[in-house]
């Protein structure tokens, strides 16, 4: 079972056994995330909910310099919203949290989530990538939240998880005073993980995407749906998820691999 690649228009899809890179497609606009590019990503949750897999969200890759573009052009991940429709949105169409809702379902696909993160990281695709289990970036990369200025708050994920990511000091910096941070300063702040060039991103995020698949997938599953569990159900779930897996014949086979390369 794949994906039908043709079936998206805002949304680049390339997917192998294991992984699914999703391309935010919407040049003209900076990859502005408007209400086509919801649906599509909703369509991909739906997929990655019953086909389990690591989902990479990128952007627009840049171009090296030609002799028709003599300075090239940079790499986008998502300006934001898209302003020509989040002016026309009305309080019913806040109260729908039509951002956050499928910004929160990525956040819980039962396999984690990578952004590689390149230019303009804005608005709501800050929010974006805040809500991958990784953030990779490079020093082009333009990462933060200006809602103030336009006269709404970051309203799909920033104000809690960016605090959770960064700590308050920081956090407020972005959200109240509207920095805008560099990669090198996301990379300080811990805002990303690996910073690299333009033209290694790619292929450091499959590195990322070959040691997460590198693990026992059910492992890795149950491991993320512990983690991002509330503290009070903490240990008790930490128990009953390590009963499931001592169960299952993976644990065997990997341990008694293990065992026997000890062995040699």
């Amino acid at each position: 079972m794949t994906m039908n690649a043709s079936d998206f228009s805002t949304l680049k899809i390339s997917e192998s056994s294991d992984r699914l890179w999703v391309r935010l497609h919407r040049p003209e606009v900076r990859n502005a995330i408007d209400q086509q590019m919801v649906d599509e990503l909703h369509a991909v949750c739906s997929y990655l909910e019953r086909v389990p897999k690591i989902l990479i969200l990128a952007g627009t890759p840049g171009q090296a310099p030609t002799e028709d573009k003599p300075k090239g052009s940079k790499g986008i991940f998502a300006s934001g919203a898209d302003i020509a429709q989040l002016r026309e949105r009305r309080r019913d169409d806040a109260l729908a949290g039509i951002n956050s809702s499928i910004f929160d379902r990525i956040a819980k696909l039962p396999m984690p989530v990578i952004a590689a993160l390149d230019g303009y990281a804005l608005g709501g695709g800050a929010e974006l990538a805040y809500a991958a289990d990784f953030r990779l970036g490079t020093e082009a990369l333009r990462m933060g939240n200006p809602e103030t200025n336009l006269g709404i708050m970051a309203a799909a994920g920033a104000t809690w998880r960016l605090k959770e990511l960064v700590g308050e000091p920081a956090a407020k910096e972005i959200l109240l005073a509207g920095k805008v941070l560099t990669g090198s300063e996301c990379l300080a702040v811990g805002l990303i993980t690996e910073l690299h060039d333009a033209a290694q991103l790619d292929g450091a995020v499959d590195a990322l995407a070959d040691r997460i698949g590198a693990q026992d997938p059910l492992a890795v599953r149950i491991t993320k749906a512990v983690f991002h569990s509330p503290r009070e159900v903490h240990p008790v779930i930490d128990t009953l998820a390590q009963g499931m897996l001592f169960e299952s014949q993976a644990k065997f086979d990997r341990m008694q691999s293990f065992l026997d390369r000890k062995k040699k």
